[in-house]
């Protein structure tokens, strides 16, 4: 090399010379038929964890397969049945009758108002109370077509065909009071 000459290099070519090879810091996937094979082994995995971890179907009271009936039912007007429990002084000395709805992951059993209630006072007041397993609890049959007007519906049909009369009174627990207000609202 000759002293005292320089050459001039462009930018552009200095910085391609002088840069550093990018470092990646993702895992590099394998390509090909090794990635096809891991992809499709991964996405079987998650389908048979998905299959493991559903719950079994759930079997109605009643059926052959299910829990055997234990409670008094109803067959509402659809088919279903609800199972009742009742409470109280026989429906034909009450003065007052009562509707209780249970809240949720409750059951007919857990009636609040006869558990709390003195039985002195139930006698002295002539107060009968029916509780029931709303539809999808306990021994009562799911209704896959539930709306908010068919459990007042529900409640309703449970009192004509007990016998109740044209007054009746219902008070809900809880989630309970939904259907309380469902009942106000659909039924007359």
């Amino acid at each position: 090399m000759a002293t005292g000459v320089t050459r001039k290099i462009s930018a552009a070519s200095a910085r391609a010379h002088t840069r550093r090879a990018k470092k990646t810091n993702s895992l590099p996937l394998p390509s090909g038929i090794l990635g096809t094979a891991l992809a499709v082994l991964f996405i079987g995995f998650l389908a048979w964890a998905y299959q493991v971890i559903q719950p079994p179907p759930p079997k109605i009271c009643g059926t052959p397969d299910g829990p055997p009936i234990t409670a008094p039912r109803i067959k509402l007007r659809d088919g279903r049945h609800l199972a009742y429990k009742e409470h109280g002084v026989p429906k034909d000395a009450a003065k007052y009758k009562i509707i209780s709805v249970h809240g949720f992951n409750s059951c007919r059993h857990d009636a609040v108002i006869a558990d709390t209630l003195s039985p002195d006072v139930v006698e002295e007041l002539g107060i009968y109370i029916v509780s029931f397993d709303r539809p999808g609890y306990g021994e009562s049959d799911p209704d896959p077509n539930r709306t908010l007007k068919s459990i007042a519906l529900d409640i309703q049909e449970l009192a004509d065909q007990l016998g109740l009369g044209s007054k009746f009174y219902v008070v809900g627990v809880s989630m309970g009071g939904q259907v309380v207000w469902n009942c106000l609202k659909y039924i007359p």
